[in-house]
């Protein structure tokens, strides 16, 4: 990474990208053709780039954008029920300065937490492919390396995992760990780096059935912000 690097910078090259053509053409055709509800929005339409603290101490990673979600909004988890799920929990926990994601200027502010996502182009069926996952890749290691008060990476699920796994083995150095998707789990990313944590992905098929509730969301980000010292970057207990 160049010192003149910055997550403005990166934000600018994301929004820009058309690396993948699968990706691009669903995009901008689910912007064109819109939903119903939305008819009379204009929808973003273009590659998603991340949003919140630049001293955040946890690093969220989801999957991709949603069609009428972040694609709609141009912001990660906004405007869909993942995105209501997700922020309300963050807020309960402290990270939200408000309990709702409904829009970009909707006065949504992170303290000591970033959103981002594995993939910044929704895809169709709401499934990347892995050649999409890599092509993505460098935005995420860049990402994590504009953020160095990181001290723990939350994925949402099993395709956030191991696209997560895969930038942090580039970032901090060392073989790629092979380690298994699970709710709750929890992996070391060697000296210096932070933890890795996995949570269930907030998407409706598991809220709604139960698979992930408030309750364990919010019992997941208490152990998080137990793995660290608060008030002191950059220490773990």
């Amino acid at each position: 990474m160049s010192e003149a690097d910055s997550l403005a910078r990166l934000r600018e090259a994301v929004v820009n990208c058309r690396r993948c053509p699968r990706l691009v053409t669903y995009r901008e055709r689910v912007a064109r053709e819109k939903k119903r509800a939305y008819l009379d929005e204009s929808y973003w339409g273009r590659p998603v780039p991340g949003f919140g603290d630049p001293t955040a101490r946890l690093v969220v990673i989801g999957l991709a954008p949603a069609a009428h979600g972040a694609n709609r909004t141009g912001r990660m988890f906004t405007g869909d029920r993942s995105a209501a799920f997700l922020v309300e929990g963050l807020h309960a926990a402290g990270y939200a300065n408000q309990p709702t994601s409904s829009r970009r200027g909707d006065g949504l502010h992170y303290t000591d937490a970033y959103i981002t996502a594995a993939v910044r182009c929704v895809p169709p069926d709401n499934r990347p492919t892995p050649q999409e996952r890599l092509a993505c890749l460098p935005f995420l290691e860049r990402e994590l390396a504009l953020l160095p008060e990181a001290r723990a990476l939350l994925a949402l699920g099993g395709f956030a995992w191991e696209a997560t796994l895969e930038a942090a083995g580039r970032r901090y150095g060392g073989e790629r760990r092979r380690v298994p998707f699970a709710h709750g789990a929890c992996v070391p990313l060697g000296p210096g780096a932070p933890l890795l944590w996995g949570s269930y992905h907030p998407s409706p098929q598991n809220t709604n059935t139960g698979r992930l509730t408030a309750a364990m969301f919010a019992s997941l980000l208490r152990r998080i912000r137990d793995s660290y010292s608060p008030g002191v970057p950059g220490r773990q207990r």
